[in-house]
């Protein structure tokens, strides 16, 4: 850990520089603390404080309309395990290269390596088989799901900025942040052609898509908020949270740098996802819209 008290890290140049915002940050460890010698990254914290989150705007939304706040509280362990393993498999089936000598590497999950795309797509199926087991309602849980959702990946996003990963091509719009090479991995070379020497430190300056995401998601989160009220059918909120939260996605999934790509092409597979997102739902909700007149 660092003694961000020590008058050597006090006078280091910053890891993290937002330069047109004025904003650096001098030391940013991915270590939050240890326990018994073992480390705790504020990437599973802010994962979890998402959870939580969510957990706590489902049960709300579950007493508003009449629901037992118990089943999301039952659910939420079903959905984890699931989103997990999802979001393991998508990552794993689009870096096979990297996986494919050594399978056990497969299960390494503590040295990163999960798509939120994946997570989704677990957690649906594991709503389906939840549902019908308990003999309610899928769509009622999924719209009532929908904004916990979103407002979980608006704060696990930040993970990536805590790791320093998930960022974007060169840029020098308002919002660049610069990076400090040695601390960054898989540097692409339209990125190295653009590196800052500050103070003899070679920085990255790039898009911040971690942010870009995080807002983004914040901005659908308070739309579900509004709209669940206003909905024409149940299921609608989950279809507006799919469609809100690919036409984000296919945006910003192009300025990234660590795109996975669907194999022997340069198409990044999360684009196509949410592009299949986008049409499905505009698709269902003009459906059953006109099916409710």
């Amino acid at each position: 850990m660092v003694d961000l008290n020590d008058e050597r890290v006090k006078n280091m140049p910053p890891e993290i520089w937002f330069p047109y915002l004025g904003i650096k940050i001098e030391k940013l460890d991915p270590v939050a603390f240890q326990i018994f010698g073992i480390s705790v990254y504020w990437y599973g914290i802010l994962i979890g404080l998402g959870v939580l989150a969510g957990l706590l705007v489902a049960t709300k939304e579950a007493k508003r309309t009449g629901q037992n706040p118990e089943v999301y509280m039952d659910f939420l362990l079903y959905a984890l395990i699931a989103a997990i393993i999802g979001a393991r498999l998508y990552y794993v089936a689009f870096s096979w290269d990297e996986y494919k000598d050594n399978i056990m590497k497969i299960f390494a999950t503590r040295e990163g390596g999960l798509a939120i795309y994946g997570g989704v797509i677990g957690a649906v199926i594991a709503g389906v088989f939840y549902t019908k087991a308990k003999k309610i309602d899928f769509w009622v849980l999924a719209d009532t799901s929908a904004p916990a959702l979103i407002l979980g990946q608006a704060i696990g996003r930040w993970g990536n900025f805590v790791n320093q990963e998930a960022f974007g091509g060169y840029t020098d719009s308002l919002f660049a942040m610069r990076l400090m090479k040695s601390n960054v991995y898989d540097i692409p070379q339209e990125v190295l052609n653009h590196i800052q020497i500050l103070d003899g430190i070679e920085y990255i300056q790039v898009h911040p898509t971690f942010l870009y995401e995080s807002l983004w998601n914040v901005g659908v989160f308070i739309f579900l908020i509004w709209y669940r009220r206003h909905k024409k059918f149940t299921g609608e909120v989950f279809m507006m949270y799919l469609l809100g939260y690919a036409l984000g996605r296919i945006w910003i999934e192009g300025l990234r740098t660590d795109q996975l790509l669907i194999p022997h092409t340069l198409v990044p597979i999360s684009q196509v996802v949410a592009g299949i997102s986008i049409f499905f739902a505009i698709v269902f909700i003009i459906y059953k819209r006109k099916k409710e007149i």
